[in-house]
């Protein structure tokens, strides 16, 4: 005697976060049961999904109220009602993605989906944004000339360079208030202007940005702007985030601050490996200058600065007033007086977008 039919879904090996399922409920539901789902869940919308998990459709809580006013019933099928081509993210997609779909779209809830379109997770805005803002502020520094993009950057600055239907300046301002930065100051000079125009007070996209303005006939580099934020904050009392504005990356600016604490640090830098293949046979040879051996084509593996940085403002003020200066200089003055900088490994995809074949390799062109 066989036993009863094997359940689908027992079948299907999903990784699911937890909480999803409190925000799903099966393709057959009623209008009530969504809305038991809605107000259990605490979410503006229902995920109805097949025996497999899959996504098939989405009702949103205006979607329930039109229903009902309309005069459905709340036994009517939820399907009727639903988006059934709804708005989705790939499982994998960056904070920064997430946030810029649900501000362009004006949604507050997308689901996560993978390969087979089966929900893995359902994004909020409170958890995209964090429920936590950190007191932390955040500085991009945005005024270099970008010359080796050539005449690319002629008319228009690096930051502003498109990637994935947005400015690059736009991925890092949204991946900053993703991870709980709602202060950003934004360093600029040339084609000051186009940034101050695009970004204006960043209300857009979350956060409240304010500009640190060079003087156009002395560009300060890397670092001598963090001396313009501490004229204008003399009362930072928290680390401050440093990047610069042409990278491309998806990294934790939470797990940074954390790591920087923890290590008590007076300068955390991000860093990269980075691996080179010596196209050559590399010559091995002993004291006696004797060959030892031979090794070809070896790879040597390295750690680069990625340009990500946690400050502390004491360390700020070890930088010149109203001169040119770096972020290796600032690090260099700080191991001089055995002040600790620490590293902060990045292991998400890293892109300096400072030459023609970098942005195209950031819009996946190569």
């Amino acid at each position: 005697m066989s036993g009863p039919e094997p359940d689908p879904r027992e079948e299907v090996e999903v990784d699911v976060a937890p909480e999803v399922d409190q925000a799903c409920a099966p393709d057959g539901a009623t209008l009530r049961d969504v809305m038991v789902v809605i107000d259990r869940h605490a979410s503006s919308l229902c995920v109805l999904v097949d025996d497999d998990r899959r996504v098939v459709g989405v009702v949103t809580d205006g979607d329930l109220r039109r229903a009902l006013l309309a005069g459905a019933s709340l036994e009517d099928a939820a399907l009727r009602h639903a988006s059934t081509a709804p708005h989705l993210v790939r499982e994998g997609s960056g904070r920064a993605h997430v946030l810029d779909l649900m501000r362009a779209l004006r949604i507050s809830a997308v689901p996560e989906v993978d390969a087979d379109d089966r929900i893995v997770r359902l994004h909020t805005l409170s958890d995209v944004v964090g429920a936590e803002t950190l007191p932390n502020v955040a500085v991009v520094m945005a005024g270099g000339y970008g010359t080796r993009l050539g005449r690319l950057t002629q008319d228009v600055p690096k930051p502003l360079m498109t990637v994935g239907g947005r400015p690059i300046i736009d991925w890092i301002v949204l991946g900053l208030v993703g991870d709980g930065v709602r202060e950003v100051y934004v360093s600029v000079q040339h084609l000051a202007d186009r940034i101050e125009e695009h970004l204006g007070d960043g209300s857009r996209l979350g956060c409240r940005i304010t500009y640190l303005r060079e003087e156009p006939d002395l560009p300060l580099g890397t670092a001598g702007s963090l001396r313009l934020l501490r004229d204008v904050r003399p009362d930072l009392r928290h680390p401050v985030v440093v990047m610069n504005g042409d990278l491309m990356v998806d990294y934790d600016a939470r797990a940074l601050l954390e790591h920087h604490a923890a290590t008590g640090a007076a300068v955390t830098m991000g860093v990269r490996s980075y691996q080179h293949e010596v196209p050559f046979g590399v010559v091995e040879r002993g004291e006696d200058g004797h060959v030892g051996g031979i090794a070809e084509k070896p790879t040597i593996a390295l750690e680069i600065n990625a340009a990500v940085y946690a400050v502390e403002p004491h360390a700020i003020d070890l930088l010149p007033e109203g001169a040119p200066s770096t972020m290796p200089w600032l690090v260099e003055q700080c191991l001089a007086r055995d002040l600790t900088v620490a590293a902060w490994p990045i292991s998400e995809d890293w892109i300096d977008v400072g030459t023609p074949v970098d942005l195209a390799r950031a819009k996946g062109q190569v």
